[in-house]
């Protein structure tokens, strides 16, 4: 492609772009495809010669289309917003333009000084103490630009390991390093994310995840407890991970009475507010951050809820040398004339290679003004306050914890199975995506406002499509989460193989009442034994809006990874069916095998039974007795 050629494709992309964004309602939010469909839609091989761009553009929208997730939906309300909009596209196109790797200030000056402007800006604008800040007078403190929220909290821990190892050193120059480390625990709440469980794994230290209040959030009683427990176990606590907008529900832990406790046990505390920093540019959600000047390090994502493309996750420490000290690997190929005034980001963070993020950021501030993006915040909030507002007026349904920024927590007034059908039908028929999260052992629906121009409709109706579904579940006589998995289950059981079978397909079935003796048990059974082309057509020939495709329910339920696990977990009330049914079947059994003649006949008869045969006589009424009581429901135990 040549300079020309670049201008035109240039343009149709864009024009693409524009379009793509302008008509994405009409498109499903998630695909209907299932895992490996692209390696049938794309030559196993590379091609030899290079192909035009038409036929790039046409292979994009023919086979990469249908297998995308478009978070940019009006009605994708899973997760956390996906950061987007038109200035930060357009930083990101001049970015990897220039293509620049700014690993330090002599490599690319302009990437590290607008990376430490935008960190002034961001910092000002959320209201974080001047300690943080990179252009305090005689400040330590200091802001990097990583990759995402998950690296934060892994290099916030590696440097509060570093520090507390140091001081261990000195204090115990004789004990063995790998000892000292194994006494190290850091504390989380168990609503945090799942990335402070992987930064203690990997940093090889012990966590403790501590319970949560009633409103899931980390006090400092819990802490402060969990801290003095530990240490008369011979443990050394050094590192606190609280979160503000916690993933499962956006709870908020205490700061102000955690952060004391840090203090007075000299502990490094990391706050990290991924989702609900950005919030913090509204004054009026700035006393969730009261404690924050106890904090040592401090994190929120730009590209969640402000705009700015991935990845562009914004932290802050009050002390920039603990944090360098902790990372630093200085090569000769890397020194340059200027270390001695300048800032190399490659000392804040594990890669060395680093994008352009600042552009971004900085086109997004500047386009949209800090005005702009309160009035974008606040506008989130109210659609989820409105949202919110539609499900208390609905008896079907219930709000769990509360809702403070864009996500609403809700279930309907079912079972837990119930609820999990709830979701893989909502997100099985493609008009709208959610995620499930578990808040005290109980399976609840996470419900975000995600797209930038979200409007009252594009709630209302998405509360419209998850009522209807409700309605019809909370009517059903039985609800049966995989109906099409227990079938597929009990042809196994009959000895059919079930390879040609289609995993989501469900032919036409019944239960019937079987008599057994006097005992009517129920029993799968089926109008006719279908024949494999009965089963290809019907596999072929089935309704998009009943498939339902591995990755729905994968989505459904973060637990099921895996076709067999999902179809077993949910197999419960069929397997207990099925257990009642044999215990029924053996009970019928062993009382068929019993020949026993009643006195009544053998006296009719004149016959006489020897005192041998006379006891044997008793003792089948004792089993019979015992029969009779395991025949009531409460009085055996389930054959194994």
């Amino acid at each position: 492609m040549n300079r020309q050629e670049f201008r035109l494709h240039g343009k149709e992309t864009i024009d693409y772009i524009a379009d793509y964004m302008e008509n994405i309602h009409k498109r499903r939010v998630v695909p209907s495809i299932e895992p490996g469909y692209l390696k049938e839609l794309i030559p196993g091989e590379p091609p030899q010669k290079g192909e035009g761009y038409q036929a790039l553009i046409e292979d994009f929208e023919k086979f990469i289309m249908p297998g995308v997730t478009h978070w940019q939906h009006p009605r994708f309300h899973a997760y956390f917003p996906a950061g987007n909009s038109w200035p930060s596209i357009l930083a990101d196109m001049l970015s990897d333009a220039l293509g620049c790797v700014g690993f330090s200030w002599a490599a690319c000056p302009a990437m590290t000084e607008l990376e430490m402007i935008m960190l002034e800006w961001f910092g000002k604008m959320i209201g974080l103490p001047k300690e943080f800040l990179p252009f305090t007078e005689d400040g330590m403190g200091g802001g990097v630009i990583q990759a995402s929220a998950s690296e934060c909290n892994f290099v916030s821990l590696l440097a509060a390991r570093f520090e507390v190892m140091k001081e261990l050193r000195q204090r115990f120059p004789f004990v063995e390093e790998g000892l000292l480390l194994s006494k190290l625990i850091a504390y989380c709440s168990k609503e945090a994310h799942s990335s402070v469980e992987k930064a203690c794994m990997i940093g090889m230290v012990k966590l403790r995840i501590l319970e949560t209040d009633s409103r899931f959030r980390m006090r400092g009683e819990t802490l402060r407890n969990a801290i003095q427990e530990d240490r008369n176990l011979g443990l050394i606590p050094f590192f606190v991970s609280t979160t503000l907008g916690t993933t499962s529900c956006c709870s908020f832990d205490v700061l102000s009475e955690i952060g004391p406790v840090c203090h007075e046990n000299e502990l490094w505390l990391h706050v990290d507010a991924a989702y609900a920093g950005s919030a913090m540019i509204c004054p009026e959600f700035r006393p969730l951050m009261s404690g924050i000047e106890y904090a040592m390090s401090f994190n929120t994502n730009p590209n969640k809820w402000m705009l700015v493309n991935f990845d562009c996750s914004t932290m802050w420490v009050r002390d920039r040398f603990k944090l360098t000290q902790a990372l630093v690997v200085d090569p000769l190929y890397l020194q340059h004339s200027w270390m001695d005034k300048s800032i190399d980001y490659r000392h804040w963070g594990i890669p060395l290679s680093r994008r352009f993020r600042s552009l971004k950021l900085w086109f997004v501030i500047r386009s949209y003004g800090v005005e702009g993006l309160q009035k974008y915040i606040r506008e989130h909030v109210r659609l989820a306050k409105r949202f919110e507002g539609l499900l208390r007026g609905d008896a079907m349904f219930e709000i769990v914890g509360d809702v403070i920024m864009g996500l609403v927590c809700f279930r309907i007034r079912a079972s837990e199975e119930a609820n999990q059908l709830l979701l893989t039908r909502l997100n099985s028929s493609g008009r709208i995506h959610m995620v499930p999260a578990s808040l005290n052992e109980r399976f609840v629906i996470r419900f975000c406002v995600c797209a930038e121009n979200a409007s009252d409709r594009d709630i209302d109706v998405a509360y419209d499509i998850i009522s209807q579904a409700a309605k019809h579940i909370m009517h059903e006589t039985s609800a049966e989460p995989l109906l099409e998995d227990q079938y597929l289950e009990a042809l196994e059981e009959e000895g059919i193989d079930t390879s040609a079978v289609h995993d989501h397909t469900e032919p036409q079935r019944r239960m019937s009442n079987v008599s057994q003796g006097g005992f009517e048990v129920y029993s799968p059974t089926f109008e006719k034994q279908p024949s494999k082309e009965d089963l290809l057509n019907c596999r072929s020939g089935k309704d998009l809006a009943t498939k339902r495709s591995f990755l729905v329910r994968m989505v459904s339920d973060p637990k099921c990874y895996n076709p067999k696990i999902v179809r077993h977990l949910n197999m419960a009330n069929y397997r207990k069916m099925s257990q009642d049914v044999a215990r029924d079947r053996t009970i019928m059994k062993s009382m068929s095998i019993r020949k026993r003649p009643t006195r009544l006949s053998e006296n009719s008869a004149g016959s006489s039974t020897s005192p041998k045969e006379n006891a044997a006589c008793w003792e089948s009424e004792e089993e019979e007795e015992q029969l009779c009581q395991a025949m009531q429901s409460t009085g055996i135990q389930t054959p194994i």
